[in-house]
């Protein structure tokens, strides 16, 4: 019964506003994926390990990963498959995990006749997991990490690597029919069209559009800006949106290829995810903001750009000592300094000094931490950065990262010993 009551969630909550510019706010760390059902919902991947699934402005969490989500897609039942750090491929609601990958799964994509999830992996492979359950299976062949995949309509399937190429798959075989394209640098996106082109975005910000036969170019808006990080189609063909490391949207005419508009989003930052509004009078957007920004297609205003508050990580190093720029590179993006943990990926540090590891009551920890007998102070956070944290606590959420230096280690001790006090101890 709260499996059914969970869809009816889904099926029936309405679409967020469109054709004006509205944000989503709620997540606790940065926006990496958008997805738009049939009827105009909306739901949002994050860093703070969530999926968000809007009822216009109010979300719906969904907690089961247990490290950043890269990805999410609607299924054409209102449904919804999510994709993440902790290499899994869960399906909503419930979070039953679909199928499990050897690294990171930074994309994925539904066949035509909804049977079959496609996964790309940072482990190089490309997962197919049946919707109906049973065992998953693997496309090998990439030299390295694979980055996104894209069906065609008769079920073959297109992926996109961090070596550099396109390739086309035959499903049934299990095997690979031909490369496409061979980009000399990292290949990030990719957008299959129903009208008979492929849009690829790559880590040297080569933007291309080429026949998915030949790989012939049909037309190219390379711009000097790199990397590109996000592509979206409308629903109608009629533009591509591209989003890029230094936080602008292009917006391309796929009628008369042309570049119609080129908005900067962002004053700082990438632009991760984009998507349009179902009618596609609205470009959805995610960056390093903790929500998910939407503009009119025909009137992106500058007064309405992303993070306009800066990040502590982007905070000029000149401004802050050594043990802040510790905590800003190492540590801001998961963590707050203040009373709770606004669904950060990490719980909030304030009052650290004394507490039992595990024991911050809003925050979800991973099993490894349950009970655990570590309390913080000098000692103990030393020993976490100087081992790292998959050495000091295996198993836990807190991403691979060490701090060498004995100093910084020192000086990121004693910031934290002054941010992370109470009021009454300061």
């Amino acid at each position: 019964m709260r499996f059914l009551a969970a869809l009816a969630v889904l099926l029936l909550a309405g679409p967020a506003p469109a054709q004006d510019f509205f944000t989503l706010k709620g997540h606790g760390g940065p926006i990496m994926g958008i997805s738009v059902s049939p009827t105009g919902q909306i739901a949002t991947a994050s860093f703070d390990n969530a999926v968000g699934l809007w009822d216009g402005l109010t979300p719906q969490w969904f907690d089961g990963h247990t490290a950043a989500v890269n990805a999410v897609s609607f299924l054409s039942d209102g449904r919804l498959v999510s994709s993440g750090d902790d290499f899994t491929i869960r399906l909503w609601p419930g979070g039953t995990v679909l199928g499990t990958h050897q690294g990171k799964v930074v994309a994925l994509a539904a066949s035509p006749d909804q049977s079959l999830i496609a996964t790309a992996s940072w482990d190089g492979t490309i997962g197919l997991w049946p919707l109906a359950g049973g065992q998953g299976r693997f496309l090998t062949g990439h030299d390295q990490g694979v980055n996104a995949v894209a069906f065609r309509p008769d079920g073959q399937l297109y992926s996109a690597s961090v070596d550099g190429t396109i390739r086309l798959w035959d499903i049934a075989a299990g095997a690979e029919i031909r490369q496409i394209v061979q980009n000399g640098f990292g290949i990030n996106e990719l957008v299959l069209s129903p009208e008979g082109w492929l849009a690829y975005g790559a880590v040297d910000g080569v933007t291309r559009i080429v026949d998915p036969e030949t790989g012939a170019e049909i037309a190219d808006f390379t711009l000097e800006r790199r990397p590109i990080l996000a592509l979206a189609l409308s629903p109608d063909g009629s533009r591509l949106a591209v989003g890029d490391g230094e936080g602008y949207i292009m917006m391309i005419d796929t009628r008369n290829w042309e570049i119609v508009s080129d908005f900067r989003a962002t004053l700082r930052g990438p632009v991760w995810a984009l998507a349009f509004s179902r009618d596609g009078l609205n470009i959805h957007a995610g960056g390093l903001d903790e929500a998910m920004y939407s503009w009119p297609v025909t009137g992106m205003d500058p007064a309405n750009r992303m993070a306009t508050q800066r990040p502590s990580f982007l905070k000029n190093p000149a401004e802050m000592d050594n043990g802040e720029r510790q905590f800003a590179r190492k540590c801001s993006v998961c963590h707050s300094l203040t009373p709770g943990s606004e669904r950060r990926a990490g719980p909030t540090l304030h009052r650290l000094f004394g507490r039992q590891a595990g024991t911050v009551p809003d925050y979800v920890y991973s099993e490894i931490l349950d009970g655990s007998t570590i309390v913080w102070n000098d000692t103990t956070i030393d020993s976490l950065f100087d081992l790292g944290p998959d050495h000091y606590i295996p198993g836990s959420k807190m991403p691979m990262q060490r701090i060498t230096n004995a100093s910084d280690r020192a000086d990121l001790i004693a910031f934290l010993r002054r941010a992370t006090a109470s009021e009454e101890t300061k």
